[in-house]
């Protein structure tokens, strides 16, 4: 079996918590097996809304705007899995990421199948120890169902929807310092690894 080809993309706009936790989740996740990762994130980076202009609908050939969102399609339909970072703001994902998700329809609107199959998690980072990770986690998985993807988490007692991780507002350091957080992150990552392995395992079966 190829390796698991997995993505991680940091919805945060600054270097902190949420980039050191699916930087973590990542390094984990070669440690399982045979995982090649990617590491993306939103900072710096140039993110145009989707304006609903329905080009990619018209024309089928991806997002009439040509910025950093494009460049990171082949490797969102290249991977296998996807773990989503994202700090909270208002109980929520940033502007950033949702723009990064919203313009994942130029994706499915060349071909609705896609992003389908593909095991998604999420990482919700806050200041406050319930601050509206799991909220955040929640928008996460929306995302995951509506585009035909699979969305997991770590299970009962812990990690119920996903990594949470409590920063203190101590960026990085916060996050590295929660050790009840980056278990759930760890958990997550377990499972993420599994349930891609028993896909990718149940295709080759298929294909042969």
């Amino acid at each position: 079996m190829s390796p698991i080809k997995l993505l991680g993309i940091s919805g945060s706009p600054r270097r902190g918590a949420t980039a050191y936790a699916v930087q973590e989740a990542l390094a984990y996740a070669e440690t399982l097996g045979d995982v090649e990762t990617e590491f993306v994130s939103v900072r710096g980076k140039e993110i145009k809304f989707c304006i609903h202009c329905d080009y990619c609908v018209r024309k089928k050939e991806g997002c009439v705007f040509e910025d950093d969102v494009a460049k990171m399609y082949p490797s969102m339909e290249e991977a296998d899995a996807w773990v989503l970072g994202t700090p909270v703001y208002q109980g929520t994902m940033p502007g950033q990421l949702k723009a990064v998700l919203d313009r994942c329809r130029a994706i499915v609107a060349r071909d609705i199948d896609a992003l389908k199959d593909k095991v998604g998690v999420g990482i919700a980072t806050g200041g406050d120890r319930v601050g509206g990770q799991e909220p955040a986690i929640t928008a996460i998985h929306a995302f995951y169902l509506a585009n035909k993807m699979i969305p997991i988490s770590g299970g009962p007692f812990g990690a119920n929807l996903g990594g949470t991780i409590w920063s203190r507002d101590k960026k990085g350091a916060g996050a590295e310092a929660d050790e009840v957080g980056m278990e759930s992150v760890r958990r997550s990552v377990n499972r993420l690894v599994e349930v891609t392995s028993t896909i990718k395992g149940s295709k080759l079966h298929d294909d042969s």
